[in-house]
């Protein structure tokens, strides 16, 4: 079959933030997200267009906030701001806090409600008792590409980058009041749920759409966005897409994550068009980083090459800073680039965890209360 690939600006962005909605006072999750949305509608109905930059997920207690397409980083996040403002004024009368975090850190995930929609049923059937895991919130970052033919290669290129994504978002080290031994327990379990989890990697077009034909083929999928591939090519928007990333708590954070992609894809894109091909790894050494990067996040020692070669997850992103730097100032993005400094300097979401609950005696409400007071207050200047 052919896939068309819709028209798109090289290196325009789009970001996506799911978050959870809990109670202001314990933490824990509400399932309130349909009354949440009846009010935003109501009251702020230019959220609510031809493209809705509000929308509703798999569960109840979950929102999903949606830019418009956008030339820079800076200009992104502050679509988010406005969005997160809109649903404050919403959540604030009523009881309700806002938390972004790869899971949450003690709700029961078979407590939770499923969004009454024919397709969330349908996934809930099929995947069983995984799809009922599915207490997860991450970040998505959607970079245009001008032509379809870079599609395939750029995946390449930021499948090597993967451990880093996963290393510096990993937020989700408890499950079900259980501390996993892991940074990003979601990065595990989202792998779960068929065409999840580590992309495919094709030479050309062709490849995927032959792919494709076979998803469909075989009642895998019914829509092409069913497939659910940590990094994927989104053909109706034009875009890559990539979804490594835990959940966030700022909007700074999210504008360091959104300016690494970026940079690499429009990185990519220029050695494409210099006829420069993108180097790849195997796929063993993809799929050990990825272990790597949810053990162990910051910590990891990474493959970085064809050839086996390793190094520190951290060292490696201080180099890629530093190689990335002029395309960031082209794109206008240095300033959210070096924020991810500060991502190494304080820790990662896992690690800052961590700390919040051995200071309250491992009590995980007050881990998601911290979570939620940081995002609505960011971080003080001392520490951004």
């Amino acid at each position: 079959m052919e896939i068309d690939f819709a028209p798109s600006e090289q290196s325009t962005i789009g970001l996506e933030w799911e978050m959870a909605l809990v109670d202001k006072h314990g933490g824990e999750l509400v399932s309130l997200a349909p009354q949440v949305l009846e009010r935003l509608a109501a009251e702020h109905p230019e959220l609510f267009g031809d493209v809705p930059r509000i929308h509703q997920e798999l569960l109840l207690n979950t929102l999903e906030l949606v830019t418009g397409v956008h030339r820079t980083v800076a200009e992104a996040t502050a679509d988010l701001g406005e969005s997160l403002a809109a649903v404050r004024s919403i959540t604030d009368r009523i009881g309700v806090e806002l938390f972004s975090a790869g899971s949450h850190p003690f709700s029961q995930p078979r407590l939770q409600p499923v969004t009454d929609k024919e397709r969330y049923a349908k996934l809930i059937d099929r995947t069983q008792w995984w799809g009922r895991q599915m207490v997860i919130y991450g970040v998505h970052v959607h970079v245009g590409l001008d032509r379809r033919d870079k599609a395939m290669p750029v995946l390449d290129a930021l499948v090597n980058y993967f451990p880093h994504f996963q290393a510096l978002s990993a937020s989700s080290p408890f499950w079900s009041g259980e501390d996993t031994g892991y940074a990003s327990q979601r990065a595990l379990m989202f792998q779960q749920l068929p065409t999840a989890g580590l992309p495919f990697q094709f030479p050309d077009w062709a490849g995927f759409e032959h792919y494709v034909d076979d998803m469909l083929e075989t009642g895998v999928i019914d829509l092409i966005n069913e497939i659910r591939w940590d990094i994927r090519p989104v053909p109706r928007l034009g875009t890559i897409e990539m979804r490594v990333c835990d959940g966030l708590s700022t909007l700074e954070e999210i504008g360091a994550i959104g300016a690494l992609t970026q940079c690499l894809v429009e990185e990519a894109s220029r050695s494409l068009d210099a006829g420069r091909p993108i180097p790849t790894m195997p796929p063993w050494n993809v799929q050990e980083n990825k272990w790597r990067a949810a053990r162990y996040g910051l910590d990891a020692i990474i493959i970085l090459d064809a050839a086996c070669n390793e190094k520190l997850v951290t060292e490696h992103l201080a180099e890629t800073i530093e190689r990335l730097a002029p395309i960031a100032e082209d794109l206008g993005c240095a300033s959210q680039l070096y924020d991810l400094e500060g991502i190494m300097r304080r820790g990662a979401g896992y690690q800052r965890q961590r700390r919040v609950a051995e200071a309250h005696g491992g009590d995980l409400r007050a881990v998601v209360l911290e979570e939620a007071r940081l995002m609505r207050e960011g971080y003080a200047p001392a520490d951004a």
